[in-house]
């Protein structure tokens, strides 16, 4: 049966977008998102720091990042703090302070005019005669359109997922975080591990004149766990006080290699609705981006999902790494031997 397009692209983030920007136009393609630059719009509940695997895949496109897409201040170490133990450290890092959603939008600035961009909400998935079906809700009216191929970018909620690969269920949090008035007079970043209110992590970052905390934590009782943090984190003089904005969402936390799903047939996944993200930081924006450029070269062969499935062997056993590394972050015991080593830290005067 003829399609609407050859690829349906569902998600505008750092995955879709870079995907979008970089398929050839020999290949109709068409992206929905319900993302947009106005009130009220989709914004990812983030800390808005661009890690250096970030920046790495940036540079292989030859492409820079706008000044307005960065904010202040620049900070160049991370303050370390285990709750449980009491322990600080203070570690090299070379973050890049920016507005997450200003990055969003400025990626999807650059997708080229022949692929179609729908601003609506993806809500069904059905395969059809050797493709699919995509219904999705645009201004309260609800249309569909189909397409030989899809691609699921829609992170931690992925319908893509959920529909067509049902049985594969990662392990997943909720990121609560708020955003305070600061002066940011001695501005910092902060990642915080405490075992009483969470397995994960949280953070905190100036931001202008902001202030960010948030984490994830455990489904069950998120918010509860969140404000039993954010206590302690005040008591310790955070300025976490009169919340201006709450923000939330779904994030996955591969705990296995076997984890990672990216699809099958003429389906496929990227970024975070594939599983790809850190089990140890939860970044996931360079794996976003890796994960849609391995895609965007195996869609032109003739065997695009025995393709994709080689290239990204590579970034699964990265991740798959990671979660190894994960008992050195988060067992209270090995990260107090850690902290309390001091290998790789700083001292700050």
């Amino acid at each position: 049966m003829p399609f609407d397009y050859d690829l349906a692209i569902i998600g505008s983030g750092p995955a879709g977008a870079t995907l979008a920007r970089l398929v050839g136009s020999s290949i109709r393609t068409v992206i929905i998102d319900k993302k947009k630059d106005a009130p009220g719009g989709f914004e990812k509940p983030c800390g808005g720091l661009l890690a250096p695997d970030a920046q790495r895949a940036l540079s292989r496109y030859d492409i820079t990042l706008p000044k307005d897409v960065l904010v202040d201040p620049q900070i160049f170490s991370v303050k370390t703090i285990d709750l449980r133990s009491g322990l600080i450290r203070h570690y090299q890092r070379c973050y890049m302070n920016m507005d997450r959603h200003k990055f969003d939008m400025w990626l999807c600035s650059m997708i080229p005019s022949h692929v179609k961009q729908i601003e609506g909400l993806c809500m069904d998935v059905t395969p059809t005669d050797g493709g699919y079906s995509i219904e999705y809700s645009q201004n309260g009216t609800r249309c569909s359109v189909t397409a030989k191929y899809i691609v699921g970018a829609d992170g931690a909620n992925s319908i893509v997922r959920n529909k067509l690969f049902p049985g594969k269920k990662l392990r997943r949090y909720t990121a609560i975080q708020q955003w305070f008035v600061c002066d940011n007079q001695t501005p910092f970043y902060s990642c915080i591990f405490d075992p009483d209110t969470s397995d994960c992590c949280s953070w905190s970052i100036s931001k202008d004149q902001y202030f960010i905390f948030g984490g994830a934590f455990p489904v069950d009782g998120s918010r509860k766990r969140f404000e039993e943090q954010k206590k302690k984190l005040r008591d310790m003089g955070f300025p976490v006080e009169s919340a201006i904005k709450t923000e939330a969402c779904m994030v996955l936390r591969p705990r296995s290699f076997n984890d990672f799903c990216i699809g099958g047939g003429n389906a496929f996944l990227i970024g975070e609705a594939a599983g790809f993200i850190s089990p140890s930081s939860l970044e996931g924006i360079s794996y976003a981006m890796e994960s849609a450029d391995m895609l965007s070269s195996a869609l032109g062969t003739s065997a695009p999902a025995a393709k994709y499935r080689i290239k990204t062997l590579k970034l699964r056993l990265k991740l798959g790494l990671k979660v190894l590394k994960c008992p050195f972050m988060y067992h209270p015991f090995l990260r107090k031997l850690v902290m309390k080593s001091g290998i790789q830290s700083i001292k700050v005067k």
